[in-house]
């Protein structure tokens, strides 16, 4: 794994996985700092890794790098979607004009690319006339979750961006004053002021308990005390804290729904517009019965095809059908 420098020893391993640091966040001059000790160091680290596949997700900078990079060096890349505007030119949540065009470059010279959904695929092929492979992302399985610890009747949980509208929590729940609603989250940057604006308003609405940032190990703690799980976004990619929630017998009412999951297999409420948010939280909390059995289905849905073991046969089968490498070799 590349990562930035957090202050770790270079080639760490961390759980069997070895760690190769590039920057630190605030090194170097303006300017010139996006050659060195940026670009420098994430070739360096790239280079110390020498892999056969190079694995990269998120729309920026780094797709580009790493698709430079392999060129020539008899190595495959796979670029992975992560959120829909990644593939639409334009709209893709990348601040500089010269990283878009870098990322145009290595989206192209991908060796093969793994969409989340069907449209993911669909708009790549029309937008950028790339083919690309739809391949589900893995979930841990947890022991599953008694309803007697599920004493926070809405979760919401995601980071504080402006197309995440966290807004919408604080009118819900002030319209929802007898139910209880938990915020975990963190700053973004760039959208700071966003962050402790609704934080202010938060702590000072009763059923609402404003939680933060909360790292990633701790997170699920949350998920397995919800009744329901509230994405108010107006875009995603396919939401890894979907399957957080539905893994934990937890349905999601969400405005979004990746490939129409939610409201096709019985996951939750797919909602079509910002003023049904309400009556579809209000409807699966009184009906505890139907809810369990939602959320039964849902937990159902993610064992069968989102298990770490089937994700890694996929990619296994990928490897070998487009690279020519099994797992044995890479």
């Amino acid at each position: 794994m590349v990562s930035k420098d957090i202050g770790q020893a270079d080639g760490t391993v961390i759980d069997g996985v070895q760690v190769w640091k590039t920057y630190k966040q605030s090194a170097g001059l303006p300017y010139l700092r996006f050659f060195f000790p940026r670009l420098s160091s994430i070739w360096r680290a790239l280079r110390s890794a020498d892999a056969d596949i190079y694995f990269q997700s998120c729309a920026g900078l780094m797709t580009g790098v790493v698709a430079r990079f392999v060129a020539g060096r008899n190595r495959k890349m796979i670029f992975r979607v992560a959120h829909d505007s990644d593939c639409v030119p334009g709209e893709q949540l990348i601040s500089f004009e010269r990283d878009r065009r870098i990322y145009d470059y290595g989206l192209r010279h991908a060796d093969l690319i793994s969409a989340q959904s069907n449209v993911q695929r669909d708009l790549l092929e029309k937008n950028y006339k790339l083919p690309s492979i739809v391949v589900d992302m893995a979930a841990e399985i947890p022991e599953e979750t008694s309803e007697l610890a599920r004493d926070v009747d809405v979760l919401w949980v995601n980071n504080f961006r402006a197309f995440k509208r966290p807004e919408l929590v604080l009118d819900i729940a002030k319209n929802m004053p007898d139910v209880s609603f938990a915020m975990v989250g963190g700053s973004m940057k760039g959208f700071e002021d966003l962050f402790e604006r609704v934080k202010d308003e938060a702590d000072s609405i009763d059923n609402i308990q404003f939680v933060g940032a909360v790292p990633y190990s701790e997170v699920n703690s949350y998920f397995s005390r919800a009744k329901l799980f509230l994405n108010t976004s107006d875009s995603e990619g396919f939401p890894n804290s979907f399957l957080q929630a539905w893994v934990r017998g937890v349905p999601v009412v969400s405005f979004f729904d990746p490939d129409g999951f939610i409201a096709s297999k019985g996951l939750g409420i797919a909602v079509k517009t910002q003023d049904k948010f309400e009556e579809a939280l209000s409807e699966l909390l009184a009906q505890n019965e139907d809810r369990r059995r939602i959320g039964e289905r849902a937990r159902r849905f993610v064992i069968d095809g989102y298990s770490s073991q089937a994700i890694v046969r996929e990619y296994e089968r990928l490897f070998k059908e487009h690279f020519d490498i099994g797992l044995d070799d890479a």
